[in-house]
C-alpha cells in the first residue's frame, strides 16, 4: 500500500495484506531491514523519520498477539529499525474509539505532535508526545454524491499538514 524512497535511495515498502513492512537496498536488491506481525496488522504509510526511526499507522484489522479471540484496533507506532522495538505509540484508551481496518496515514510534525488520519471514519486529530489529543476534525463531507446516501462515507485516504514555507514553495512552482 506504499512504496517510498528514503533519502540514501534505497526503497521502504509496505504490504498491508501480509502486515509487512521491509526496506529494500537499492545497491544489492536485497532486504536488509523487515517488521512484520506481530507486531503489525494490516499496516499503512510507514514514514521516516529525522531520527532514522519509521512512524506506521498500524491498522489492527487481524491481530495475532493481543488475546484470544483478537481485538481489532489501531495504533501508530514508532519503530527503531535498529532493534525493531516499539519506543513510542498512541492507542486510544479506550481501544473501540480508535479504529481503522485500512487507509490512513500518521505524520510527526515539526513540534513533536503526531497527526493521525483514522480514514475510515474521515476523523483527523493531533496527539502530543504523551498521547494527548490536542485538537479533531471529522470529514463532514460524504459522497460520491452518485450513490444512494446510505452507500456515502466520508473517509479519506491521506491526511498531511504543510507549513505556510512548503505551501508558498509549491505555489512558486506552477
Amino acid at each position: 500500500n506504499a512504496v517510498r524512497e528514503l533519502p540514501d535511495g534505497n526503497i521502504l515498502l509496505s504490504m498491508r495484506n501480509i502486515s509487512t513492512v521491509v526496506r529494500i537496498n537499492r545497491q544489492t536488491g536485497e532486504i536488509d531491514w523487515k517488521l512484520g506481525a506481530p507486531p503489525l496488522a494490516g499496516q499503512h504509510a510507514p514514514t521516516p523519520l529525522p531520527n532514522g526511526n519509521y512512524l506506521i499507522l498500524d491498522n489492527g484489522p487481524f491481530r495475532v498477539d493481543q488475546g484470544d479471540p483478537p481485538f481489532p484496533f489501531s495504533r501508530v507506532v514508532e519503530v527503531d529499525p535498529a532493534t525493531n522495538k516499539i519506543i513510542w505509540k498512541f492507542q486510544d484508551p479506550f481501544a473501540e474509539s480508535f479504529f481503522s481496518g485500512g487507509r490512513g496515514n500518521a505524520q510527526r510534525l515539526p513540534n513533536g505532535n503526531t497527526l493521525i488520519n483514522e480514514a475510515a471514519s474521515g476523523r483527523f486529530f493531533e496527539v502530543t508526545p504523551d498521547g494527548d489529543v490536542v485538537w479533531e476534525y471529522v470529514n463532514p463531507y460524504f459522497g460520491p454524491a452518485t450513490a444512494p446516501p446510505k452507500a456515502q462515507n466520508n473517509n479519506a485516504f491521506r491526511v498531511y499538514r504543510y507549513s505556510a514555507d512548503e505551501i508558498a514553495a509549491a505555489q512558486r512552482t506552477t
